[in-house]
């Protein structure tokens, strides 16, 4: 246990603000025992783990619904790809090996149906990578069924992961930005090199929300330019999560709703960093003068 007892106090502060995903915002200082300068002008960013919930959902209460676009990686597919899969209406984008993982791993979720009948299901709108890991055959059963294939291989310097995310945002609308969130299955585990350059996206395109997901956990950032509010699905995530300042330092971080929350506390790499606590309340508030990676497990399925 990284954060220490010591960390927390009894001075929590309050958001009575709220918004969608990138959203409008609607701030009420009088109610918020934030000092107003610290708030003023500042957007508050709601998160909600809701595709990680079985579709349909319900319709959002407080603003648009996020729009979901999915990316698959070249990692072994978590269990839930099918319920991400139904969600990412927007857009649907295999990185290379990605495609593999679902022409092997999606026919497994359906044992008792045609695996042709199930790859064909859940094929993708676009293929886009290097293309030096998805097998001919691969590569032939999707261009067969008109999917577009995109070699991207004469650019070196990025990774298949920013590839996709920079033709998301190309091909998404100026207007429908605010609201886009770009879902990432099969971004953590296998080499940590890998892993490192996923997170480092998250940074590169810190204007978009991005979630990288794998069988145990989820990992977003939550930009220092916003104050946050997590609202914990307590049916598929939790308790188990995680705050940490990757990249730079936070001087001041302040929470609610964590078994050991932060008051004003400081953070950084070689001292204190916020691992191994506990989600207590579903609705978590999150505020700092870093960036921030939030982790939260994913529960397995009974």
């Amino acid at each position: 246990m990284t954060v220490t007892r010591a960390a927390a106090t009894s001075a929590p502060f309050s958001l009575p603000l709220y918004s969608t995903c990138r959203g409008s915002t609607v701030i009420d200082l009088s109610a918020s025992s934030i000092p107003a300068a610290q708030v003023r002008g500042m957007e508050v960013m709601r998160h909600a783990s809701t595709f990680l919930r079985p579709p349909p959902l319900p319709p959002a209460a407080d603003g648009p619904a996020p729009s979901y676009a999915l990316v698959v990686l070249n990692q072994r597919l978590p269990r839930f790809a099918p319920d991400l899969w139904s969600h990412a209406a927007t857009l649907r984008i295999f990185a290379d090996g990605g495609a593999n993982r679902v022409f092997d791993g999606m026919p497994k979720f359906f044992p008792e149906q045609d695996p042709l009948e199930v790859r064909r299901r859940y094929k993708p709108d676009v293929i886009r990578g290097d293309l030096d890991s998805i097998r001919p055959e691969v590569k032939e059963f999707y261009s067969n069924l008109g999917v577009k294939v995109e070699d991207v291989s004469y650019d070196q310097d990025t990774t298949d992961l920013h590839k996709c995310v920079a033709f998301i945002c190309d091909f998404t609308p100026e207007v429908d930005k605010p609201n886009l969130c770009i879902l990432v299955a099969g971004a953590l585990g296998g080499r940590f090199d890998h892993e490192a350059g996923n997170l480092n996206i998250l940074y590169k395109f810190s204007n978009i929300q991005i979630v990288l997901l794998s069988d145990d956990c989820l990992i977003q950032l939550l930009p220092k330019t916003h104050c946050h509010e997590i609202h914990i699905q307590s049916s598929v995530e939790g308790p188990h999560c995680g705050l940490i300042p990757v990249g730079a330092p936070s001087v001041s971080t302040t929470t609610t709703g964590l078994r050991w929350d932060l008051t004003d506390a400081g953070m950084s790499f070689g001292g204190l960093i916020s691992t191994s606590n506990m989600v207590c309340k579903e609705r978590i508030t999150v505020r700092s003068d870093s960036d921030l990676l939030w982790t939260i497990s994913i529960k397995k399925k009974t």
